[in-house]
């Protein structure tokens, strides 16, 4: 998380805004950032691009290519404890040791600096390298 985390700080600072993107841990343990693209458009839809994105780490971990990866996309979402939405960072994480959680970073803007609230997490979807009971069984 500490390598794909930098660039949606730095992205949303300059910009205000970022399209989704990525990154894998391979088996030898290089990190690799990931970009997606949509086809004959050149504004992507988020939901596509995170689409893409999984699509193409769950090829990659059944072909046994890759250790973990990362997907940082933009979200609005409750934090808990509160009741209005907020702008946060999100990125899922797997692990082909069947780890799967989402790590969500409330962000403000002001003056072109983006800070943090307090982050919080939860468990993942298990999409990318397999279920929560496989991980049970094994």
């Amino acid at each position: 998380m500490r390598e794909v985390l930098p660039l949606a700080k730095r992205m949303l600072a300059e910009n205000g805004e970022f399209y989704p993107y990525g990154g894998i841990t391979k088996l030898d343990g290089s990190i690799v950032h990931v970009g997606a693209r949509e086809e004959d458009t050149d504004h992507p839809t988020p939901t596509t691009l995170v689409k893409i994105l999984r699509k193409e780490f769950q090829a990659q971990a059944a072909n046994q290519e890759i250790e973990a990866c990362a997907i940082v996309f933009d979200v609005l979402i409750r934090p808990p404890n509160e009741t209005e939405k907020v702008d946060a960072i999100q990125v899922n994480l797997d692990h082909k040791g069947h780890y799967s959680v989402e790590v969500l970073f409330p962000y403000l803007i002001a003056d072109g600096a983006v800070t943090y609230r307090t982050p919080f997490a939860q468990e993942g979807d298990y999409s990318i390298f397999g279920t929560k009971e496989n991980a049970q069984a094994t």
